[in-house]
């Protein structure tokens, strides 16, 4: 759900609606499981929730429940996500645990960047060292639209593999869609001088921006929110048509990672 807080406090940095103290009772048992979980197996962990339990708008049985956890390995965050999401069903959809590390975090490039941002602005810490305690509010910016969604010929590219290889249109269209909404919230957010991460929001916005988008936006929207299931057929075109006008824009408008395959 979106959080209605979201946007740019008067002097341009982010805000959000975040907090510890908005986090649904109801989700208490979820996060003190997972915390004592992945303690059990690392000690030292650095744990935050973010999404709409962080800002309090998520609703029970239907929202998930989204971790970050700085310190722990990826087949452990699956692992114990699987779980968690399993015992606690009648209360969320799912647990999902996103893995990263301290070094994720250091550096002056755009993903690192992008990742002190997300760790900021949109998680509350819930347990282990806080690695953001120091750090001040950051400007929603071209920089932190780059970091968020920079990569997002990267991921055209795997896409694009993944699509020649074979892969479920379904599944991959839901990430398709996800992630291309993500980037044209960047375009908005850059286009307005504002700051939103809201897909629904980001395609009403740049359907009246560029009219001549609205019909691909509705159809990566339905993907997204599983109103309809990728085709391979549709999902091909989207790749070629949708996919290359976002990336291309992004990079025109934003600029995209060093390191992405259009570099």
């Amino acid at each position: 759900m979106p959080d209605p807080l979201e946007g740019l406090a008067p002097d341009g940095t982010i805000r959000t609606g975040v907090a510890r103290e908005r986090i649904p009772e109801r989700f208490e048992p979820v996060l003190e499981a997972a915390v004592e979980r992945i303690h059990i197996i690392e000690p030292a962990a650095s744990v935050y929730v973010y999404g709409s339990v962080a800002t309090g708008v998520a609703q029970s049985p239907g929202s998930d429940v989204d971790l970050l956890v700085v310190g722990l390995e990826s087949e452990r965050a699956t692992g114990i996500g699987a779980r968690l999401s399993t015992e606690f069903a009648p209360l969320c959809r799912a647990v999902e645990i996103a893995p990263s590390f301290p070094h994720d975090f250091i550096g002056d490039g755009d993903e690192a960047y992008g990742a002190r941002v997300f760790l900021h602005q949109y998680c509350v810490h819930l347990a282990g060292p806080d690695i953001d305690q120091a750090a001040s509010p950051f400007p929603g910016d071209h920089r932190a639209a780059r970091g968020f969604n920079g990569d997002i010929a990267r991921h055209a590219h795997r896409w694009r593999q993944e699509f020649d290889s074979g892969a479920d249109p379904g599944p991959l269209g839901r990430r398709v869609a996800r992630k291309s909404l993500f980037a044209v919230a960047g375009l908005v957010s850059v286009h307005d001088t504002s700051w939103t991460t809201d897909r629904e929001l980001a395609a009403h916005r740049w359907g009246r921006v560029d009219p001549s988008s609205s019909a691909w936006l509705g159809e990566l929207l339905a993907w997204a929110d599983g109103r309809d299931v990728a085709t391979r057929q549709r999902l091909g075109a989207a790749l070629d048509a949708t996919v290359a006008t976002i990336v291309a824009r992004f990079d025109t408008d934003i600029g995209l990672w060093a390191t992405d395959p259009l570099r």
